[in-house]
């Protein structure tokens, strides 16, 4: 009976040592997010029926995320560089 509770008390200690450790990966939707949030953007979400659209801007990016019903994610990017 010892056994059996020792077993069952380092098999729950190992799994949450490895769950705990786990690396989460962001994806790049979920990174331009949250920069963007970081920079206060101005964002608008419009959720229709096929797709899913994400408008981001501040004064020198935008950002525009559009994700189908498919999963299928386009991202398009602009950054304004006045160099002038």
């Amino acid at each position: 009976m010892k056994k059996v509770i020792f077993m069952s008390f380092m098999a729950l200690f190992m799994s949450m040592s490895l769950t705990s450790c786990r690396e989460e990966n962001k994806t790049q939707k979920e990174e331009l997010i949250e920069e963007m949030q970081a920079k206060d953007a101005d964002i608008e979400v419009k959720d229709r029926a096929s797709d899913t659209k994400i408008k981001m801007e501040t004064e020198d990016k935008k950002v525009k995320i559009k994700e189908g019903d498919d999963g299928d994610t386009k991202i398009k990017v602009k950054e304004d560089n006045d160099d002038s």
